[in-house]
C-alpha cells in the first residue's frame, strides 16, 4: 500500500469541513456531501457554520461534490457525518450507515476508510464494516482496511482548531495504523496518538465528553442545592476557585451534538452488554432537566415581582446550544421556551447568529429581530453571545417593562449589582 494517500472527506459539516480544508491546503482533496445546497455554498467559498472563512476556503484545493463516482479518485476516505440520538435518547446511526454505503460503492482494492464520527465502542467494526463489504463486494483486511480517528472539533473555538489538537488514530492492524497516522501527520501539527485498537479509540472519544458532562452535572446539582439555600452559585464557585486545583466548571444548559449526546452512546452499549450505568445516567438526568428548572424559576421570580403569568411576555436571548456559534443542534434553550409556553406565556426569541429558517424548521420557533422585540416582564439571557454580554444596563432596560422587570441570567454573564441598582430583579443559575 502506498503511504501517500489521496483523501476524500464524507460529510462537510462542523467536523468534516475543517478536515477537508486542512488536507486541501496540502493536496487535492475531494469533499463529499449529499446536501446540494451545502455543495453550492462551499463552491462559492461560503461556510454557513462560520467555522471556515471565505479566504481559507478559496485557498484550499477541494473538489466539492455529491457524486459517488468522484470518491473513486481517492484511496483514503474519512467519514465525518453526524451521529445524533433519537427522541428516546438512543443512538441514531442512519447517517453513518448511509455514508458507509456511499463509500462502499466507491471502494477499490488498497483503499482505507477512517471514521471520525462519534460512536460507541465496537460500532466501526460491527455496524459499519459489514456495510462497506456488502456495497463493495470486497473483503476487509484483504482488499481494504478500516480505522478510527475521533473528531475533537469544538464549534466556535478559533484557538483549538483541527490542526492544533493532537489526533488519536487507530487501525485494524499495524500496517493500516501506520498509514493512517502518517496521513494525519501530514496536516495535524500537534501530532498523533496511536491507540492500540479501534475500540480503544472509540471509547476514548465518548469518555472525553462524558467526563465533561458529569462535571457540569455536578455544578448543576450544586446550583439546585445552593438555590434552595439562598446562596449565589457564582459567588460560591468564585470562592472555591481560589484553590489551585479546583476545576473551573460552571452550571448551565448542556446541549449540542457532543456533550449532550455522546454519553448516551456509551450507556447504550453498556446496557446492551448487561451493565446499567448509574453515575452517567444520573448526570444526564440532571443536565436534561435544567431547561425546565430555569423556566420554572423564571415563573417564580415573575410572581415575586408582582407579574401576572398567563399572557405575560418573556424575551429569550439566544437559541443556539453555545455562545458565539450558530449551531442549533440539540439546543436546551428550547426546553425553557416550551415550559414557559405551557404556562400561557408569550415567548419571543432573539438570536442574530442562528439561521431563522433552521430555527423554524427544527423547532417551530420564529426568531424576532432586536428592534421588533416588545418590552417584556422578564428577559432570559440563555446564551452568552458576545453581542449580549457587552450590553450595558440601559440597553437591557430597553428590553424590559418599566415596572418590576426581571432578568434571568443563565450563564452568569452580567454583574448583578448595577442591574439591581437600576430596579431589575436578578436571578442567575
Amino acid at each position: 500500500m502506498n503511504t501517500l494517500r489521496n483523501v476524500s472527506v464524507i460529510g462537510l459539516g462542523y467536523v468534516g469541513l475543517p478536515v477537508a480544508v486542512a488536507f486541501g491546503n496540502e493536496a487535492k482533496t475531494i469533499g463529499f456531501d449529499t446536501n446540494p445546497v451545502r455543495i453550492k455554498e462551499l463552491q462559492r467559498n461560503h461556510d454557513r457554520t462560520g467555522e471556515i472563512t471565505s479566504v481559507d476556503l478559496s485557498a484550499a484545493d477541494i473538489l466539492y461534490t455529491a457524486s459517488i463516482d468522484q470518491l473513486k479518485k481517492a484511496d483514503f476516505h474519512i467519514i465525518a457525518v453526524p451521529t445524533p440520538i433519537n427522541d428516546a435518547n438512543q443512538p441514531d446511526l442512519s447517517l453513518l450507515i448511509s455514508a458507509s454505503a456511499a463509500v462502499g460503492k466507491a471502494l477499490k482494492k488498497g483503499d482505507i476508510v477512517v471514521y471520525e464520527s462519534t460512536v460507541y465502542p465496537g460500532a466501526t467494526e460491527e455496524d459499519c464494516l459489514p456495510v462497506l463489504e456488502r456495497e463493495s463486494g470486497l473483503t476487509c483486511g484483504r482488499d481494504f482496511k478500516i480505522g478510527y480517528s475521533p473528531e475533537r472539533i469544538n464549534p466556535g473555538d478559533k484557538e483549538h482548531t483541527f490542526t492544533k489538537i493532537k489526533k488519536v488514530v487507530a487501525g485494524q492492524d499495524a500496517e493500516s495504523l501506520e498509514i493512517i497516522a502518517q496521513t494525519y501527520e501530514r496536516v495535524v501539527t500537534a501530532g498523533v496518538h496511536r491507540a492500540p485498537s479501534i475500540k480503544v479509540a472509540e471509547a476514548a472519544k465518548v469518555i472525553e465528553n462524558t467526563q465533561r458532562d458529569l462535571n457540569i452535572a455536578l455544578m448543576n446539582e450544586l446550583a439546585l442545592i445552593f438555590d434552595l439555600l439562598g446562596i449565589d452559585t457564582g459567588d460560591v464557585l468564585k470562592a472555591a476557585g481560589s484553590k489551585w486545583n479546583f476545576l473551573p466548571f460552571k452550571p448551565g444548559l448542556v446541549g449540542g451534538h457532543c456533550i449532550g449526546v455522546d454519553p448516551y452512546y456509551l450507556t447504550h452499549k453498556a446496557e446492551k452488554i448487561g451493565y446499567i450505568p448509574q453515575v452517567i445516567l444520573a448526570g444526564r438526568r440532571i443536565n436534561d432537566g435544567m431547561g425546565k428548572f430555569v423556566a420554572q424559576h423564571t415563573i417564580k421570580e415573575m410572581i415575586h415581582a408582582g407579574h401576572f403569568i398567563s399572557g405575560s411576555t418573556v424575551t429569550v436571548l439566544g437559541l443556539t446550544f453555545k455562545e458565539n456559534c450558530p449551531d442549533l443542534r440539540n439546543s436546551k434553550v428550547v426546553d425553557i421556551i416550551n415550559e414557559l409556553e405551557e404556562y400561557g406565556i408569550n415567548v419571543q426569541v432573539h438570536d442574530q447568529l442562528a439561521d431563522p429558517a433552521e430555527a423554524f424548521r427544527e423547532y417551530g420557533i420564529s426568531l424576532i429581530k432586536l428592534g421588533d422585540l416588545k418590552p417584556a416582564a422578564a428577559v432570559i439571557s440563555a446564551v452568552a453571545h458576545d453581542t449580549y454580554r457587552h450590553w450595558s444596563t440601559p440597553e437591557l432596560l430597553m428590553l424590559l417593562v418599566a415596572d418590576h422587570p426581571v432578568l434571568i441570567d443563565v450563564k452568569g454573564t452580567f454583574e448583578p449589582a448595577p442591574l439591581q441598582d437600576a430596579g431589575i430583579r436578578v436571578w442567575r443559575l
